[in-house]
């Protein structure tokens, strides 16, 4: 995710090219659309991680694009920039579309670079963690079906540090190593 997606979904398209224009030379990859339609049809085509649309748009609202957004593209990291801001909107915004920041317009373009640093690092952190989530599963699973056929192979315990040791008191370790290798394929 070095060069991460951003897509700016607004109506004024003097907005989206300022926006555009402030971010030229951070490491992003840069999209937008001058209507939600069009922003979710960008999200189907291109791999896009942050969103960050205009809250008054024809059609459909910004809340209600990111609250689509969210529901189609979960992991998407969603923003609201808007020249009116109201409690309202952003309630509405924050309960519906969960977004990471709200931004007023014009917008600061200090603020804004800071914080999509912040909201590439987030999503990073919260993709490794769902990878690392399903290694652990995938392990837990082999230790599983390795303990269902060879029943008392392996006695599987953490040490003070939480890592996972496996100990084997009725075989040598390369006997227990061979029942590995058949047991994942690799014999």
């Amino acid at each position: 995710m070095s060069n991460a997606g951003v897509l700016f979904v607004d109506d004024e398209p003097h907005v989206t090219a300022a926006l555009k224009r402030a971010l030229r030379r951070e490491p992003y990859r840069l999209f937008s659309a001058d209507s939600a339609a069009g922003g979710l049809r960008l999200l189907g085509e291109e791999d896009i991680d942050i969103v960050i649309s205009d809250e008054q748009m024809p059609g459909m609202s910004g809340c209600e694009f990111l609250a689509e957004v969210r529901r189609k593209y979960p992991s998407v990291i969603r923003m609201i920039l808007t020249g009116q801001a109201s409690m309202e909107a952003a309630i509405s915004a924050i309960n519906d579309g969960e977004v990471y920041r709200f931004f007023t317009k014009p917008c600061n373009p200090a603020d804004l670079k800071a914080t999509l640093r912040q909201a590439v690092l987030q999503r990073r952190l919260v993709t490794e963690s769902h990878r690392l989530l399903d290694k652990y599963r995938e392990q837990s699973a082999f230790v599983e079906e390795l303990q269902k056929t060879s029943p008392g192979v392996l006695e599987v315990r953490q040490d003070h540090q939480g890592a996972i040791l496996a100990t084997n008191d009725d075989e040598s370790m390369e006997e227990l190593l061979d029942e590995m290798r058949v047991l994942i394929g690799e014999a």
